[in-house]
């Protein structure tokens, strides 16, 4: 899906989810709290929050577990010390690749991320290097089953959607941020069975690369995922049908 990863989506059918559910869940509160401490603890007007919250139901994290996330962006707490960075730069083959990040320690988080880079045959590139091939949107993925595309289409758009693509099982909508909650809580309303509602970084263009990269590539998102400090990695790999 653009603007997603594609890898992780792989793994995640091939049935790999299940491992460091800790580890993810601990990102998962992580975002919360800074979401909420940014924009407000009301996910009916903080489109980030209701994102957060619905991603990590998504992993199947608990409700106490996201309120107390919730509950710690009003009180007192180490997510004072958290911050939101965002490091960009091409993985092997000319793959352009963003790596969303909260932290609480640049000097522990930038090398980190440098040395997946460097090891994987990329290079960390500077602010801008790569973010003009990407937009900032809201993107709901709906199971497609039994649902026909044009009708869905002139459904999202009604629901102030953008734009909708066709992906393998599912139906992508993008939307801005500003139309995000509402447009998910209209497709919910018409019975779309939503898979994932996120804000996303996507990718303007796809890009194919030879069959020579995607181990390396698929590595380095894979060590950039499995940080502590990495929330999300976005790339514009068009990887093969076939591969999925």
């Amino acid at each position: 899906m653009s603007g997603h990863n594609k890898w992780s989506k792989i793994k995640n059918k091939k049935g790999t989810e299940d491992a460091r559910r800790g580890k993810i869940f601990t990102k998962h509160a992580r975002n919360i709290t800074v979401a909420a401490r940014q924009g407000g603890d009301n996910p009916d007007y903080n489109p980030t929050l209701k994102a957060a919250i619905d991603k990590a139901k998504a992993d199947n994290m608990p409700n106490d577990n996201i309120e107390r996330a919730i509950k710690k962006a009003t009180g007192e707490g180490a997510a004072d010390n958290y911050q939101r960075v965002i490091y960009e730069g091409y993985g092997p083959g000319g793959v352009a690749i963003i790596v969303d990040c909260l932290t609480d320690n640049i000097q522990r988080t930038a090398p980190d991320v440098r040395h997946a880079f460097d090891k994987n045959g990329g290079n960390l590139g500077t602010d801008g290097s790569v973010m003009f091939m990407f937009e900032h949107k809201g993107e709901i993925l709906v199971d497609k089953t039994n649902k026909d595309f044009d009708q869905f289409m002139m459904d999202a758009l009604e629901a102030g959607c953008d734009d909708v693509n066709e992906y393998g099982d599912y139906y992508q909508a993008l939307t801005s941020l500003e139309a995000f909650n509402d447009a998910v809580d209209k497709l919910k309303e018409l019975a779309y069975d939503i898979k994932s509602a996120e804000i996303s970084y996507i990718a303007s263009n796809l890009i194919e690369v030879s069959s020579e990269h995607f181990t390396n590539l698929g590595k380095l998102i894979d060590t950039l995922e499995d940080n502590d400090d990495v929330q999300d990695v976005y790339t514009n790999w068009d990887l093969p049908s076939e591969e999925e």
